[in-house]
């Protein structure tokens, strides 16, 4: 079977589901030998994405992504390869150009919190999300409730998507020598023991109210370690800085944006815990990423968050700051606590794995194409 999977991607943007396509790739090249895949790319990318695989070929294309006549142009294109099978892991598939079209769909958070963007971006997901998932033959959700989401509010039979879970780059899996994460926290002039937050600025991850939690863990117990927040800046981020200033934290917050992994891996093992108190997540990588270091998770009961992290984190609901406070305090005081997390968490992350992702995706394909 002829695979095709689309791997263009934005020049501005290296996100979430960037990360996916990066890390699916070479998951699906170790485990399939005998499909044949064409990898999509964009004649602008800088980098190519498709592995050194006999089985695995590249395609450069002339559509770029999010183009306003993407799904005709995009079909055009795809005529000279034919594939039985193509792949869109950015949801939006073309109008035709493959016998069969397989969609990933990693959230529906412009639909639970259609505020959080710009009515721009809020008229562009809503009518495609809703073209897409009419168009789709097969559907992957990154979660069970991604899943659940797209059966409730947009009607997909059940039987046309399937919950096909994530995983943490294998990086963060990584033994890291105390030496090295030391350097790199002397390099962003941090000591061990900081708060983290991992994740792009915007409304839906609900970092003020985190922040009104740090105001608080300060006031009532003297915490007196940074807390870092690492992401770049988003839509509707303003909020985020007028309350550090607010709460007069200008100087015990630290915002790091354009941190690798190899970076945040270090940032994981300096910390004293990951807080994420996301309103919804798709999925949630930072949970995992931060469990394979050892770092405890503090994190709100929403969207996935709950799924993927299992009873290996404390979940919250996410608007309470002084519970969010409370909870922030226990885990750094109680020792006992926080290596039944460490462990817990261990645990809990190597239940996820990119070979088992790629196997269920692969298995997708043959189902889809059959």
């Amino acid at each position: 079977m002829h695979i095709a999977i689309d791997a263009r991607m934005p020049a501005y943007r290296e996100g979430g589901i960037s990360q996916y396509v990066r890390q699916l790739l070479p998951a699906l090249a170790a485990v399939d030998g005998e499909n044949v895949y064409t990898v999509l790319e964009s004649r602008r990318q800088q980098d190519a994405l498709g592995p050194d695989a006999p089985n695995f070929r590249r395609a450069r294309l002339v559509t770029p992504p999010h183009h306003r006549l993407e799904r005709w142009a995009l079909g055009v294109e795809l005529m000279a390869h034919r594939p039985d099978v193509l792949h869109s892991p950015d949801f939006i598939p073309p109008a035709f150009g493959a016998r069969c079209r397989v969609i990933t769909v990693h959230d529906l958070s412009f639909l639970h919190y259609p505020e959080h963007l710009t009515a721009e971006s809020r008229r562009y997901y809503n009518e495609q999300i809703a073209w897409a998932v009419r168009q789709a033959d097969a559907i992957s959700a990154d979660s069970e409730q991604t899943r659940q989401d797209l059966i409730d509010m947009l009607g997909v039979p059940p039987d046309r998507v399937r919950t096909i879970h994530l995983a943490a780059n294998p990086v963060y899996r990584e033994p890291v020598g105390a030496e090295e994460v030391a350097a790199t926290l002397a390099r962003h002039g941090l000591a061990p023991g900081y708060l983290l937050f991992v994740g792009t600025l915007e409304p839906r991850k609900n970092v003020p109210t985190l922040l009104r939690a740090y105001r608080l863990l300060r006031d009532e117990t003297g915490f007196d370690g940074p807390l870092v927040l690492v992401g770049g800046r988003g839509w509707h981020d303003e909020a985020i800085f007028a309350t550090v200033e607010a709460l007069a934290l200008q100087g015990a917050v630290r915002h790091l944006s354009g941190v690798d992994d190899a970076t945040l891996l270090h940032l994981y093992h300096g910390a004293a815990l990951l807080a994420l108190p996301s309103h919804y997540e798709g999925f949630g990588l930072p949970v995992l990423e931060a469990m394979h270091c050892g770092c405890p998770v503090v994190c709100s009961d929403r969207g996935s968050l709950r799924e993927v992290a299992g009873d290996a984190a404390l979940l919250l609901p996410p608007g309470d700051a002084g519970a969010w406070a409370e909870a922030l305090a226990r885990v750094l005081e109680d020792s006992a606590l926080r290596a039944r997390m460490i462990a817990a968490g261990c645990a809990q992350a190597a239940r996820f794995s990119w070979e088992k992702t790629a196997r269920e995706t692969v298995a997708l394909y043959a189902e889809a194409g059959a």
